[in-house]
């Protein structure tokens, strides 16, 4: 397993040696001319090794590929090196060939690269998407004309040649272009163009290349999304176990999949997305069965080339994927409010105390009810409402959002409207289930119209209401906040000029992403701060997860 693993890792950076080569002879002439000197007449250099940016984009592109543990990748390397080896190794039986030492150097290092890939050849397992091998080909057809028909117009615009040029004649000269910004330019009479003219639509050639090598290597994207049978079986596990996690209720999400243990007493709720397999929370059910739902899991990543993440993990479930080699690291943290502790009354609580008491001066009053409990019309019109106070077209949240309002199976859910002193709905909260005795925040909608503090106002009714009834609720689950401890540490006395960078960093960011709103908003509930974490395999994937996380909660598109 070791040699093998080895002469994997061999491959896959003697294509990243090969692209960091070919990327710097391509902005170092001197370099670059050196490379092409020792790649004419009776010189051969290594598999892939040319001067130039378009094969080094395309090299780093196999690298990323062979990395990923890609087969289709595996197969295309075997298949180009393996035809060139051969002719090489041909060639070497020319006197004028085998005399030269550099000729032999190549010939050591591409029959180097085979031989890892055949050693190798068990750790590159991953299965790309069925329908590739088509895709690839309707992207190459369509994308060759559409970029050589591009070529002709960039062609016909630029051209400075006094002589007449047809249509046929500017477009045979921008697909040659397509293929080498050297073709013969005596080949076609007629057409005088810049020279960045022609580097462009060589540029274009390679973006074209890179996106049938897209096709043909991308990740399968579909998975099959939760079926009823595994909504009712989630839906069990949750009677069950879900007062473990404040975040349970929310793998419910229909457009996530889930990987059960073989005994069905645990499960993985997750998403792919950009390639990216990700969980949020912790698994659900039975602690002691978890290891063998992330297991399938983590199998079902790799056999298909994804990149394992978790989003919002508890330090217990962070612990018990750590065991299956993953890292973690600290997110933020999840703000809880113990009922029976919350109280308006004393000094810290003053400010928060005449907002409350200024929103209920004003006339506003607040109806707590489940779903359940809400008719069918009144449904509707509270819809209605949600989707004309929604910030964006996007409906965002993934970890810590249902992404559904109103669904007949989510009767238990709790829900709080917010009226002015004239009756009129003014704002939305939605809680969904946690466990028997708890709440965990869902759903935020208001009207901007309204006075501030709303929002505020409606968590404190709801708290204070679940204290008075002292066998309901026990326990609410707000707001998420990314990188508290940060803005905790990093405003105190003493704080280290690192700690203090990374806080001035965050607030300028939170002019546009809320990171340090969120952190004030909950804070003043006095909560309970529970670290929640993300779990990654490899620091490298860090801004992969991050974009597929930025996309899964609506933040980009």
């Amino acid at each position: 397993m070791g040699n093998t693993r080895g002469a994997a890792a061999f491959a896959v950076w003697y294509l990243r040696a090969v692209a960091f080569v070919n990327f710097l002879s391509a902005v170092w002439v001197s370099l670059g001319q050196d490379v092409r000197r020792h790649n004419q007449a009776d010189f051969f250099t290594p598999y892939l090794l040319t001067a130039g940016f378009a094969s080094g984009v395309f090299t780093a592109f196999l690298a990323v590929t062979m990395r990923r543990r890609k087969r289709a990748a595996w197969i295309l390397n075997l298949g180009l090196s393996g035809a060139f080896l051969a002719l090489f190794a041909l060639a070497m039986a020319f006197p004028e060939i085998r005399r030269h030492p550099q000729n032999w150097v190549s010939l050591a290092l591409t029959a180097a690269f085979v031989g890892a890939l055949l050693a190798g050849r068990r750790e590159f397992y991953a299965k790309g998407d069925r329908s590739n091998p088509r895709l690839a080909a309707a992207v190459g057809v369509g994308g060759l004309l559409g970029a050589s028909l591009l070529a002709a117009l960039l062609v016909t615009v630029t051209n400075r040649a006094s002589g007449p040029a047809t249509f046929l004649d500017r477009w045979r000269y921008g697909t040659l272009r397509l293929v080498s910004v050297a073709a013969d330019d005596g080949r076609v009479a007629g057409i005088l163009t810049p020279t960045w003219v022609d580097v462009a639509v060589n540029v274009l050639s390679t973006a074209l290349v890179l996106a049938v090598l897209y096709a043909a290597f991308r990740s399968r994207r579909a998975v099959d999304p939760l079926t009823d049978d595994d909504e009712k079986r989630l839906r069990e596990l949750l009677d069950r176990h879900g007062e473990r996690d404040s975040l349970g209720y929310f793998a419910l999400r229909r457009e996530k999949s889930v990987c059960w243990s073989p005994t069905g007493k645990a499960a993985v709720a997750y998403r792919v997305v950009g390639g990216v397999s990700l969980a949020s929370g912790d698994p659900l059910g039975d602690p002691e069965a978890w290891p063998g739902a992330i297991g399938p899991w983590l199998a079902e990543a790799r056999a298909h080339g994804w990149i394992p993440a978790v989003m919002g993990a508890s330090e217990e479930a962070g612990t018990v994927y750590a065991r299956h080699g993953l890292d973690a690291l600290e997110l933020g943290d999840e703000a809880i409010v113990e009922v029976a502790e919350f109280t308006l009354e004393g000094r810290a609580m003053r400010t928060v105390r005449q907002a409350y008491n200024r929103v209920r001066r004003a006339g506003y009053t607040v109806c707590v009810r489940r779903h359940e409990d809400v008719s069918a019309d009144e449904m509707a019109y509270l819809l209605r409402r949600a989707d004309d106070w929604r910030d964006g077209a996007a409906e965002r949240g993934f970890s810590m959002a249902l992404g559904r309002l109103g669904d007949p199976q989510d009767g238990r859910c709790v829900l709080l409207e917010c009226h002015d002193a004239d009756g009129e709905l003014r704002a939305l909260l939605s809680f969904v289930p946690w466990g028997p005795r708890g709440l965990s925040l869902d759903l935020m909608r208001r009207d901007r119209d309204c006075d501030n503090g709303l929002m505020e106002f409606m968590v404190i009714e709801l708290l204070l209401r679940a204290r008075d009834d002292r066998e309901a609720i026990t326990q609410v689950s707000l707001n998420f906040a990314v990188f508290r401890s940060v803005f905790e540490r990093g405003a105190r006395l003493g704080a280290g000029p690192v700690l203090r960078l990374w806080r001035s960093l965050l607030s300028f960011f939170s002019r546009w992403w809320q990171i340090e709103s969120l952190y004030r908003a909950n804070a003043k509930y006095r909560p309970i701060w529970e670290p929640r974490f993300l779990l990654f395999e490899k620091s490298a994937d860090l801004p992969r997860i991050g974009i597929a996380s930025a996309r899964a909660e609506g933040f980009l598109p």
